[in-house]
């Protein structure tokens, strides 16, 4: 087959003396078996998405490595002397479950203290919040993370955050990667300076545990604490090493853990995919649940950052929530709290993203606090605190299953959230409710709202075209009626114009370009477009929304919403 010259260039360099015996004997096999895997491997470098950098483990540029991951820290430490002249640098370094992570979080410690920068290094497996917390605790210029999250067990990825806490964004996101771009490899400082690395473990955890249940506790009695039957499982994750203890620490004791899923294991041996947001990876949670008949069930991620809530309906069944019911009841829940202790003056605001429920616009009108709407990934959410110093931030998420409460984490963190949701569904309890119940009186005063995503995955340099294709259609043949309803108002995030198709007015949106579309019809439905930043996806979400009057009503409209969803689906030919 004939590869691309830019492609041998880059395996050629591979082969040079900077790279290890191993590392070109492993190309050299690959060149001569399979020449398709080479070009998967080497047609482009790994790319900052909206959750950092993730990809395959492996030799190439297209693959998480030693090398990929020591030029991104080179470049890191490079751009660190550069804006914080003068200052003693500092980075927490923390990793997850996944194979590799330990000795890959050692490369990218070596790299910084090799350029003289302390490093605070976690001496095992820790959740993503908890780095996130340190970097502020440990009064860091950086921090990074060592995961992927729920991506299957050949994955691995490289988070960034700043001194705020938060995840890079702009400008500081471009800035970093044009340093790493203009950087070769054999320019990477891989000697460590040992005395510059500091292992932390169990004061940092103390702290954060102390800090959880600071933010998310919330008066429950003892009673309502013991009453409330939880089963917990962290999915073979990290979470096993904090949230049993917050809850503890909490007053929870009625707790019980899934022992199958309890060891940290990065195969995920009992699941398909360790994805709170599908039904199969809850399945032995829900399981054990129905066996104890418990209350609750909590499944978090493998680096602990998102959580997936199951409860009782209205008959009794366990039913999983989805990421967006999960997000307003927590909201729901804080500002009711805020409420009560007499916080809400004006000064409040919660954050939700683009393509997540317009419920959340709702709730804010409902307690008179502002919501701030960014792009996809925390960072966006993250950055609405540092941009908005005079605003108290109460809580807020997206869609995927994400939540963050106050602004001690300036990430999603499961948790905070794991701990507020049992406080939520405790005090519900107590109250002769459910939070089920919660959430169709929610319904019945803000209206019923419902989402749908349909995530489609194209891989390789094939699927990318037919990605980048699909998003160039939907912008040069913008739809006009979807579903017998007539599109109101088309948003593009690439050019950021808003455009009412009634009238043919543009308005410049005030948000960092993206590539997102969303349409808008006549009826209240909302239909985003969007390419995933971190996995070989596109993403359409869609939101439909309809009055309730009563809970009686709920399965009659919930009928009607859903055959709204399926009729728009089958109208874009995305099912």
């Amino acid at each position: 087959m004939h590869i691309e010259q830019n492609i041998l260039n880059a395996v050629n360099e591979w082969l040079t003396p900077t790279f290890d015996h191993q590392t070109q004997e492993e190309i050299k096999e690959i060149m001569t078996t399979s020449p398709k895997e080479l070009e998967d491997r080497f047609y482009k470098n790994l790319e900052f998405g909206t959750g950092g950098m993730r990809g395959i483990m492996g030799v190439g540029t297209n693959r998480i490595n030693k090398y990929t991951l020591g030029k991104n820290t080179q470049g890191i430490a490079n751009y660190m002397h550069r804006v914080f002249p003068g200052k003693e640098l500092k980075v927490a370094i923390a990793y997850d479950c996944r194979h590799n992570s330990n000795t890959l979080a050692k490369v990218v410690a070596d790299v910084f203290s090799a350029n003289g920068i302390k490093v605070y290094l976690f001496s095992d497996m820790r959740p993503t919040p908890e780095l996130s917390f340190a970097v502020k605790q440990l009064g860091c210029q950086c921090g990074i993370v060592l995961t992927a999250s729920h991506n299957p067990p050949e994955y691995n990825g490289y988070k960034v955050y700043w001194e705020d806490g938060g995840q890079l964004v702009p400008p500081q996101d471009a800035e970093i990667i044009q340093v790493i771009e203009d950087l070769k490899y054999d320019e990477i400082k891989f000697q460590a300076n040992e005395n510059l690395i500091q292992y932390i473990d169990s004061e940092i955890d103390e702290a954060f545990i102390k800090s959880s249940i600071k933010n998310a506790s919330f008066n429950t009695s003892a009673e309502a604490k013991d009453n409330l039957s939880i089963v917990f499982t962290s999915l073979h994750g990290t979470s096993i090493k904090s949230v049993p203890a917050t809850l503890a620490q909490a007053g929870y004791s009625n707790v019980h853990i899934v022992p199958e899923q309890a060891e940290p294991n990065g195969d995920f041996p009992t699941v398909k995919s360790p994805n709170p947001e599908e039904p199969e990876a809850l399945a032995m949670a829900l399981a054990l649940a129905e066996k104890l008949n418990a209350d609750i069930v909590i499944g978090t991620d493998p680096d602990c950052d998102r959580l997936g809530v199951a409860v009782r309906n209205k008959d009794g069944k366990m039913v999983l929530l989805n990421g967006n019911q999960s997000m307003v009841l927590m909201t729901a829940f804080l500002l009711e709290q805020w409420r009560k202790e007499g916080k809400i003056n004006g000064n409040q605001f919660i954050g939700s993203t683009i393509v997540s429920t317009p419920m959340m616009l709702e709730l804010a009108s409902a307690y008179e606090v502002e919501c701030k709407v960014g792009l996809t990934g925390f960072k966006w959410i993250a950055k609405m605190i540092k941009d908005f110093p005079e605003l108290n931030f109460i809580g807020g998420g997206e869609e995927s299953f994400g939540f963050m409460v106050g602004d001690a984490v300036r990430d999603k963190d499961a948790v905070a959230a794991t701990l507020l949701m049992c406080e939520f569904a405790a005090q519900a309890k107590a109250e002769g409710s459910s939070v089920y119940q919660e959430l169709l009186k929610l319904y019945v005063d803000h209206g019923f709202y419902k989402e749908y995503l349909v995530a489609m995955t194209k891989k390789g340099i094939e699927g990318l075209k037919e990605i980048n294709q699909m998003m160039v259609d939907l912008r040069e043949n913008p739809l006009k009626e979807i579903n017998g309803e007539r599109v109101v108002m088309v948003e593009d995030y690439k050019t950021s114009i808003a455009k009412n198709l009634f009238t043919g007015e543009e308005e410049t949106m005030n948000i960092p370009k993206s590539d997102v579309l969303i349409y808008y019809t006549e009826d209240g439905a909302k239909i985003a477009a969007r390419p995933s930043g971190t996995e070989p996806k596109i993403k359409f979400y869609v939101s439909v929304n309809s009055q309730l009057d009563s809970i009686e009503d709920v399965a009659e409209v919930e009928a009607y919403l859903d055959s709204k969803i399926k009729n728009i689906l089958l109208d874009l030919k995305i099912v």
